[in-house]
């Protein structure tokens, strides 16, 4: 849900960029993961399209750095239609014909709709993917030549 980048001044806060839209992931009380550590937040505020977010036991910035580079977790809200980043990456793309585009190997935060980034290079837009029913394949209909690697 999330990714923990840098800690911020010497108290142990941490800068965090969000990868949902459900900033109240970040309301104070709620646990996070990253890795194996359990975090709660203790508070959080906008800062620079980011978070400066402070945890419970941070309390120094070298504690706050052992996190740098981290993604954070969450519990799975309860919505059918979410659609969550690590579900995501390593599905197979496919054409509604059968024909295979390769894995996805990242996924890029876009205002108008996010991007699956492909192991070919190739760029599919989110909103393109009709179907997600089959576990690991993500059926796409994208327009003639998106799908064709440079």
């Amino acid at each position: 849900m999330g990714r923990i980048h840098k800690p911020h001044g010497l108290k142990g806060d941490l800068i965090v960029s969000l990868l949902t839209n459900h900033t109240e992931r970040l309301d104070a009380g709620t646990r996070l993961w990253a890795d194996d550590h359990e975090l709660e937040v203790l508070r959080s505020s906008p800062h620079q399209h980011r978070y400066i977010v402070t945890f419970a036991g941070l309390a120094h910035r070298d504690q706050a750095d052992s996190l740098r580079g981290r993604t954070l977790y969450a519990e799975p809200l309860d919505e059918p239609d979410e659609v969550w980043v690590h579900e995501l990456i390593g599905a197979q793309v496919v054409e509604a014909d059968g024909t295979g585009h390769g894995l996805v190997e990242a996924v890029e935060a876009n205002p108008a709709s996010d991007i699956l980034v492909l192991a070919s290079g190739v760029m599919v837009p989110l909103n393109f993917v009709v179907d997600r029913s089959v576990p690991g394949v993500l059926v796409v209909e994208a327009p003639p030549g998106l799908l064709d690697p440079d």
